[in-house]
């Protein structure tokens, strides 16, 4: 596990954050004070999901969205609901928290 600089604090409760860790692109989502981290990588086209920064929820704040084309993410499972991409799911990252830093498996 590595060390991301995010630490658990730093997430909004019903929000969503965007962190780099050893050169890549992930991004954390804080739904009813349990954690999901997801790998920030569209599984339609391959780019980032968001636009604006650590902006990576729809405007209900219930679904993960892509900016790039409006594909609709269920947050626990990251399962793609509506868009160019359904059926296929965003990669989870497993990860720990130690003393509120956020650790990674690469």
């Amino acid at each position: 596990m590595l060390p991301t600089s995010l630490r658990i604090t730093d997430i909004p409760e019903n929000g969503s954050k965007g962190f780099t860790c050893n050169g890549e692109k992930f991004f954390a989502v804080k739904k009813q004070n349990t954690v999901y981290i997801y790998k920030n990588f569209c599984p339609h086209i391959g780019v980032a999901l968001e636009w604006i920064e650590d902006e990576f929820l729809d405007s209900s704040g219930t679904m993960i969205q892509c900016a790039n084309h409006g594909a609709l993410f269920v947050i626990e499972s990251g399962a793609c609901v509506a868009g160019p991409c359904s059926g296929q799911k965003l990669r989870a990252v497993n990860f720990s928290i130690a003393e509120d830093i956020i650790c990674v498996a690469i």
